[in-house]
């Protein structure tokens, strides 16, 4: 992607709010306040939709259920696309949610795809290579 150099000005407890964050993630403050703004943009325009860290990284979630978008996206495409059945499916979750979840995949369909690809390019045998701790777990 392109990048543009920008200036701007920034109140000091945002800095020290970005610094903060940069040093508990071990990233240059440039990235952080990139990474956080790229998020603040996306929770903007899809509502219900939040970010948090997890086991696979920091990924969107539907806000107050903590469930990655990718995970009812493949669902859904999974049961045929019906909505109904979705909500059937993660009956704990309200329409809005749903929605929030479906509306953020037809503005980011790249990332979920991404996402969506990788888990399902999990094998046992990767598995047990990449954490050959749990090969011994094997029945």
């Amino acid at each position: 992607m392109k990048s543009i150099q920008k200036s701007m000005r920034m109140p000091e407890k945002t800095v020290e709010g970005i610094q903060e964050i940069a040093q508990q993630w071990g990233k240059e403050f440039s990235a952080v306040a990139k990474k956080l703004l790229d998020e603040g943009i996306k929770m903007y325009r899809c509502p219900g939709i939040v970010f948090s860290e997890g086991a696979g990284g920091r990924r969107a979630r539907i806000a107050g259920a903590g469930i990655e978008v990718w995970e009812v996206i493949a669902i859904h495409k999974n049961i045929g696309e019906n909505f109904e059945r979705l909500g059937n499916t993660f009956d704990w979750l309200s329409e809005m949610q749903l929605r929030s979840a479906l509306a953020y995949y037809r503005a980011y369909p790249e990332e979920i795809d991404q996402l969506m690809a990788q888990n399902e390019s999990w094998t046992p045998e990767n598995i047990y290579q990449r954490f050959p701790f749990l090969a011994g777990s094997r029945s």
